[in-house]
């Protein structure tokens, strides 16, 4: 279970409040209108912004003062965050080593991983080379190659059309299901949020609600987020 135990951060004028728990394995939603404080939400799990007070915890163990690296915790960002000089293979063996110094049966669960996400014979091509959308199942082969319980995403497929955005939704779906990881996913399209996560935190107000049942929630939303919706 994921746990943020009344946590609270201020940036100058900007402040956001947490008290909530996502179970494990939960898929979950995080919508809310630009500025709300959605990827700061995610920036407090991850470890990249330490809360004012307040803990973050994961199965019961205090994270709060851990730094990124060493958080069970994989995060997957917008730009995917891929290497232009390195591979598909090395792309998704830093997952394993930054250094990229493999042994061979690392290896062979790098040819496993792109195999699972429709990558395979695709091991020695630069990202310049792949499509978006084989970019984004690189950036995906890695996270599982990780092997973190919390999987954060930031609006990871905004910039694909709707048709590959559905595929890679369901490819993520099936990964979650796999590997049993809990998931908190950034987006701004309800749909997404439909398709994808039972649960979803609305952030509004300078507060992260606790998750609510995704379909309620957007056929009958709060003032904040009907006017975000339109």
């Amino acid at each position: 279970m994921l746990e943020l135990d009344g946590v609270r951060v201020t940036r100058g004028t900007f402040g956001l409040s947490a008290d909530l728990s996502v179970p494990t394995g939960a898929r979950v939603a995080i919508i809310g209108a630009s500025g709300s404080g959605k990827s700061t939400l995610l920036s407090l799990v991850a470890g990249f912004l330490p809360p004012d007070q307040g803990r973050v915890r994961v199965d019961g163990r205090d994270i709060t003062a851990l730094p990124p690296g060493r958080r069970p915790v994989s995060m997957l960002f917008q730009d995917q965050n891929l290497f232009p000089h390195l591979t598909v293979a090395q792309n998704v063996g830093l997952g394993l080593r930054p250094d990229l110094r493999l042994s061979e049966a690392q290896r062979a669960r790098i040819a496993q991983v792109l195999d699972e996400v429709g990558l395979e014979g695709l091991e020695a091509r630069k990202p310049a080379n792949l499509s978006g959308g084989q970019q984004s199942r690189v950036a995906l082969a890695r996270v599982l190659l990780r092997a973190r319980p919390v999987l954060l995403l930031d609006e990871p497929f905004a910039a694909l059309g709707p048709a590959l955005k559905a595929e890679m939704l369901a490819l993520l779906a099936r990964i979650a299901e796999g590997t049993g990881a809990t998931v908190l996913m950034v987006t701004h399209d309800p749909e997404d949020a439909r398709s994808f996560a039972p649960q979803t935190i609305l952030v509004d107000g300078g507060v992260a609600h606790p998750p609510a049942p995704t379909g309620p929630l957007l056929d009958n939303p709060p003032p904040g987020l009907r006017a975000y919706l339109g």
